[in-house]
């Protein structure tokens, strides 16, 4: 199983990138109403079959061909239920595919959230071409990190320079840090 949150996202998102999505959504929230910390990852990727989606929590069901194990799904989903809470999947094929986990914010059992700033800058990194849009909402306010936006502001600077790659994971780990607060960007209650 990975460590924390963020890892979970890089995994699952580079699936997206693997299935040819040329937009990646990842929206983090933290409910203190509701005690629910939730992570949605959206794509227009391929999308998945119905068989195969039937199957895909199943570690033995992959795409990949290097090897017939996938764990990613299964563990995403082994940390959700750990932590207190659930995840669903939805995908249509030649779609795209909406992927939802939640934790409980108290329980003690949940992963911390991780770096995200380096999560988003190693996707970003791998896949420069991708649009990529980041949102964090808490009661403390609403974050939106869009690739295209900062894309536009670069011109002909290419966004996977390594100053720029730095300059996003700060940014975004700061802003982390305002809507989520807490020792090592946790959601606090």
């Amino acid at each position: 199983m990975l460590r924390d949150i963020s890892l979970h996202i890089l995994d699952l998102t580079q699936n997206s990138i693997t299935a040819g999505a040329q937009i990646v959504r990842i929206v983090i929230a933290g409910d203190l109403k509701d005690e629910m910390l939730t992570v949605q990852i959206e794509d227009n990727g391929c999308g998945m079959s119905e068989e195969f989606l039937a199957a895909v929590e199943d570690p033995f069901t992959t795409s990949r061909k290097t090897r017939k194990v996938g764990m990613g799904i299964p563990f995403f989903k082994l940390a959700c239920e750990q932590g207190g809470g659930h995840m669903l999947i939805d995908s249509k094929q030649n779609v795209g595919t909406k992927l939802l986990g939640s934790f409980e914010i108290d329980n003690i059992d949940r992963l911390p959230l991780g770096d995200l700033g380096e999560t988003m800058q190693f996707l970003i990194s791998g896949a420069p071409e991708t649009k990529f849009i980041l949102e964090l909402q808490s009661s403390k306010g609403c974050f939106t990190f869009h690739t295209d936006e900062v894309k536009a502001e670069l011109g002909d600077t290419p966004i996977s320079e390594y100053e720029i790659l730095q300059w996003i994971k700060e940014y975004i780990n700061e802003n982390v840090q305002i809507i989520f607060g807490g020792v090592l960007n946790e959601i606090v209650s």
